[in-house]
């Protein structure tokens, strides 16, 4: 697996790694609940926004720099994806904290990656061998460490909560996967719709107000950036990578979170933080040098999405087209077997 592969989801860890320190700056202001929703709320109404430029930039007859509407086939995924993610996930972990220390619930949040690829791997068929599986262990292994103090290995009935919460986002990631060939951005802002209206509905009806305007736009620029368009980028990965193998490269999001925590608060990080950040990079290593080649079928199939015409993409068009730029229109994939390296994207499906 290249870098270039790996680096929408780096990027997704990035962003919202960085948006867990640049949040805390106005936990001061605003309470928890309602700031979860004005970073989700950031996030859906400003690729809201990004959608209706884009629309409007658009020219006519030309194929558009995104998907159409999502197929009727796919919204049942989609929906079940924003119940679970936008709606009793953060239900479930705002319950879970109230009455569970924040040592505790950090380390509990790293289950969300265990489930994410064991949903990917038992219920979806997803394929991973020694290397990747072993590469998802560190990754694991490092985020416990990152988040692990003396009072963290309590298991409170209010912690099973949180733990119910990422069981929701890994049933949320995995059916993502299933409509990641649509637009990613449309997707993102669904979602993040839906979770913020929850959260700041939550926050509201249990007595909280609104702040002033100069953290309600922080809270909503930090929301966009590192709740949205890192969701984008996510199901981008979900796209081309699988979801167990973006859930492991998103797991490091907690040690990009420390680093730039360290830059806004610095001091000298402890012996945990090293052999984190070390069993972290082992494990994204692993993933970059995987190499899973072998002969397979693709059948029949017809979708949407993004792309350029290679191996997988030789058909006609009834629109102007260049031949050089992506391009996004629904086209139809003939029966072909053939072999070379690949990863468990939207056309590598298949047993094996």
């Amino acid at each position: 697996m290249s870098v270039r592969s790996a680096a929408p989801a780096l990027a997704a860890a990035l962003l919202f790694g960085a948006s867990t320190p640049l949040a805390k700056t106005l936990t001061g202001e605003i309470s928890s609940i309602l700031l979860a929703g004005l970073l989700y709320l950031g996030s859906g109404l400003g690729l809201a926004a990004v959608l209706l430029v884009r629309r409007l930039t658009s020219k006519p007859g030309e194929a558009v720099p995104f998907a159409p509407a999502i197929p009727r086939r796919e919204i049942p995924w989609l929906l079940g994806a924003i119940l679970a993610g936008g709606v009793a996930g953060p239900a479930l972990l705002m319950t879970g904290l109230t009455q569970t220390g924040a040592a505790s619930a950090s380390l509990l949040l790293n289950v969300e990656g265990v489930f994410t690829a064991l949903i990917a791997w038992i219920v979806f068929k997803e394929n991973a061998d020694r290397q990747i599986v072993l590469g998802m262990v560190a990754i694991v292994a490092g985020g416990v460490l990152l988040s692990w103090q003396p009072d963290a290995a309590s298991l409170s009935p209010s912690a099973l909560l949180i733990v119910a919460a990422c069981a929701c986002w890994a049933i949320d990631n995995n059916l993502t996967h299933n409509v990641s060939s649509n637009d990613a951005v449309l997707i993102a802002c669904l979602k993040g719709l839906v979770a913020g209206v929850c959260n700041t509905g939550f926050a509201l009806v249990a007595g909280s107000r609104l702040p002033e305007v100069v953290s309600l736009a922080s809270a909503m620029l930090i929301g966009f950036a590192g709740y949205g368009v890192s969701l984008t980028l996510f199901v981008i990965a979900l796209r081309h990578l699988g979801t167990a193998r973006t859930g492991a490269y998103f797991s490091v999001a907690p040690l990009f979170g420390v680093v730039i925590a360290l830059l806004i608060w610095p001091e000298i990080p402890g012996a945990l933080f090293w052999i984190a950040a070390a069993l972290m990079a082992l494990g994204v290593w692993l993933h970059l040098r995987e190499r899973h080649e072998h002969e397979h079928v693709h059948e029949p199939m017809e979708h949407t999405h993004t792309h350029r015409h290679d191996e997988h993409h030789q058909h006609e068009h009834d629109f102007p087209w260049d031949g050089k730029q992506p391009h996004v229109h629904a086209h139809r994939h003939e029966a072909l077997l053939h072999k070379h390296p690949h990863y468990p994207d939207i056309h590598h499906r298949h047993t094996h």
